[in-house]
């Protein structure tokens, strides 16, 4: 980063990091999570400008790795235009699937699976990359916080029709809607729907990890489904590694039980090696700023400005 100073956002549904780094400091911070109902460069503008009052740094390029970034939202010219004149010279944008894995993998080859609220995998290979899911909490995000809470639910009104056995997980669910009858007009009505019914996760996790046998079931599917993204993300990119390294990142895998299936999973796949990360989406949205156009995650890149 030597001559650059540069605000880095890892702008995830949950939460929005930010890291300040101007060569002499680091400062992090972080925001409520990206609206996925509402236009998002905005969103990204009034962060950066906060950052800057709270920080009163200056800085040259503002790099991002965002959640479900789709063509219509990666116009690194129209963010520059936002903040121009707040100093900026330089904006870049990338899926959060590019900055999850340079966080974890950095220039290596690999895959890295990065499950929080939703779920993305990408596997970097030798000549080739490969994108598996991402697709969104109604057409994909398989494994993903969402889908675990969204299992959740489901297990909980199977359990109070009789449809289903009993579970820890009604507990958390009567806590938030004490009349479990009204709990889906609620969440119809909530415009914050994604966000809480992917909280739910953390309670599967607990409930999984204190014996709950619903809670054990939907965090071995879960397992599944992320390793089968992994197995195929590697399957498009490999040529003749004998080893292929896989990092598992994101809230999702704080679950022992889940990932300790994960990673039996994953073993299913030969010459799969699950290694710990390198760091996460932030450090990965840091070195976005180093990233070439000549780079294998070059062409994954919208960039803006004289960088």
């Amino acid at each position: 980063m030597n001559a650059r100073r540069v605000l880095a956002i890892d702008a995830g549904q949950s939460d929005i990091k930010v890291r300040v780094d101007d060569g002499n400091r680091r400062e992090d911070l972080t925001f409520r999570g990206i609206h996925t109902g509402i236009p998002l460069l905005p969103q990204l503008a009034d962060v950066v400008r906060e950052t800057l009052t709270r920080t009163g740094s200056d800085l040259d390029v503002v790099t991002a790795g965002i959640s479900g970034l789709t063509d219509r939202d990666a116009d690194a010219d129209a963010l520059l235009a936002l903040i121009h004149s707040d100093g900026v010279r330089a904006t870049m944008l990338a899926h959060d699937s590019t900055t999850s894995f340079l966080g974890a993998l950095g220039d290596g080859h690999g895959a890295v699976v990065a499950a929080g609220t939703g779920v993305v995998t990408l596997a970097v290979g030798e000549t080739e990359t490969a994108r598996v899911d991402g697709w969104g909490w109604i057409m994909g995000d398989a494994g993903s916080g969402y889908w675990i809470g969204r299992e959740a639910l489901d297990a909980v009104m199977r359990a109070y029709d009789g449809r289903g056995p009993a579970t820890m997980l009604t507990d958390a669910a009567v806590s938030r809607w004490p009349d479990l009858t009204q709990a889906y007009m609620a969440l119809q009505a909530d415009h914050d729907r994604v966000r809480v019914v992917a909280s739910l996760a953390r309670e599967v996790a607990a409930a999984a990890d204190a014996g709950d046998q619903v809670a054990i079931d939907i965090s071995h599917r879960a397992a599944h489904e992320l390793a089968s993204s992994a197995r195929t993300a590697v399957r498009r990119v490999r040529t003749d590694e004998p080893v292929f390294d896989v990092c598992a990142i994101g809230g999702v895998f704080a679950s022992r039980t889940l990932h300790d299936a994960f990673e039996a999973a994953l073993g299913e796949g030969a010459g799969l090696r699950l290694v710990a990360p390198q760091g996460v989406g932030i450090d990965g949205a840091l070195a976005l700023a180093e990233i070439t156009p000549a780079h294998p995650l070059g062409a994954a890149v919208h960039r803006a400005g004289a960088i």
